[in-house]
């Protein structure tokens, strides 16, 4: 593949490249001066990590930290590692990560990675790795699901990703339409890309103080395989877009994003749902996911692929089986609209409406910056080690909003807002 300076592939636009930098900085964080950045990336995304760490700079950072993964050397561990190293996970890192998040750091992570990586990998070793690295990673992932600091999530168009979202085209066709997709997406294919992103907030704000005025007691989604009311926790408060985390800095986490979302009550959830795109999980593809809920819980679960990562991943803990997110996602969206399927769940959540398993983010409440835990639980907020997005929208999918009298309102039709 030809190249030009920097390691940027002759098929990505350089200029679009830097905007995505400057809008994770200054949109995606509004990284302050003299704020420290926790940086993750892959070493494939090294082109648009370096221009971060430019704008990061020039922002102010105090002190910019990268930490780097590698497709090759995760494979190297699954091929070679002992048996025994699938149960630990790097603790000391994590540790460190949420030291830094307790000391105001920011956390920026740089997604691009191969979604089928440990397709043909032993799939107990994977859920047993993915269980270790969840339980060690959680006490930085309570400083991100609090919303203790400002954070953000963007993606780079990776080959091995690119080959998967376009496996008909040669190498530099395929990242070029990635990238494309990618840029676009993200709203810097335009010329202000920051002015958009002002506007695109303002709108999704508008949803959530529809949605906040309604104060509904559930959501009921009704389609094909799908027949779920989901309860909606005590005191939850709808967000989207542009949010201020409890550092007093106003962030947008996911770049891109078209998302409202709440916290579900985790013992709420009655009734089945079919998944309408595949989960990329942690190197495994998991496609037609089905599951049945009682009392806020999965009681049966299947998929036409994956089923054995699927329900390992469900064991991880009690609250790996509840919800701890719901999120409202128009079926016309940009990425909807895309007719793509990203295979990368930072893309793929913001084409439909989504529920999460495990974790809920306690900014979803009413003054959730005040709430201890035990005060989040008892309004049905859920605690588990993981989060997993997961779709079930489409434009065959109706949401009604239902009152705590019962009386119900349209909120989507045919995946549209109603």
């Amino acid at each position: 593949m030809t190249t030009h300076s920097r390691g940027v592939s002759a098929t990505i636009d350089p200029v679009k490249l830097d905007r995505l930098a400057e809008v994770a900085i200054k949109v995606g964080l509004q990284l302050q001066p003299g704020q420290d950045l926790v940086l993750t990336s892959s070493i494939a995304a090294l082109p648009l990590t370096r221009r971060i760490v430019e704008h990061a700079y020039k922002a102010g950072a105090g002190l910019v930290t990268p930490i780097f993964n590698d497709d090759e050397m995760t494979l190297a561990r699954f091929r070679y590692g002992a048996d025994a190293s699938f149960d630990h996970a790097a603790g000391w890192l994590y540790e460190g990560m949420a030291k830094a998040f307790a000391n105001n750091a920011a956390r920026l992570a740089v997604r691009g990675e191969d979604p089928s990586l440990l397709s043909a990998q032993d799939p107990a070793k994977v859920a047993r790795a993915n269980k270790a690295n969840s339980i060690a990673y959680q006490p930085a992932l309570e400083k991100i699901t609090g919303f203790d600091i400002n954070w953000n999530i963007v993606a780079y168009p990776d080959l091995a990703w690119a080959r998967s979202v376009f496996p008909g085209d040669t190498d530099d066709v395929a990242v070029a339409k990635l990238a494309d997709a990618i840029f676009a997406a993200s709203r810097v294919d335009v010329d202000d890309p920051i002015g958009n992103w002002k506007a695109h907030n303002a709108a999704l704000r508008s949803r959530t103080e529809w949605l906040n005025g309604h104060n509904f007691h559930a959501l009921h989604f009704t389609g094909p395989g799908t027949d779920l009311t989901v309860g909606l926790a005590g005191g939850h408060e709808w967000m989207g877009g542009a949010s201020t985390a409890r550092n007093g800095i106003t962030c947008n986490p996911n770049i891109p994003t078209e998302e409202v979302f709440t916290t579900p009550h985790a013992r709420r959830v009655e009734g089945h749902v079919t998944s309408t795109k595949p989960l990329s999980y942690q190197g495994t593809l998991i496609d037609e996911i089905a599951v049945r809920f009682e009392q806020g819980r999965i009681v049966e679960a299947k998929a036409s692929r994956g089923e054995d990562v699927l329900k390992k991943v469900l064991d991880t803990d009690e609250g790996a089986r509840r919800l701890g997110e719901v999120a409202l996602v128009p079926h016309s969206s940009p990425i909807a609209a895309s007719g793509l399927l990203f295979f990368n769940t930072l893309f793929d959540e913001n084409a439909a409406c989504h529920i999460a398993l495990g974790q809920c983010y306690s900014k979803c409440f009413v003054d959730g910056a005040s709430l201890t835990q035990d005060e989040i639980a008892a309004r049905g907020g859920n605690k588990s080690f993981i989060h997993i997005d997961w779709m079930i929208g489409s434009d065959k999918v109706d949401i009604d909003g239902v009152g705590k009298d019962g009386g119900r309102v349209p909120v989507m039709r045919k995946g549209e807002w109603a």
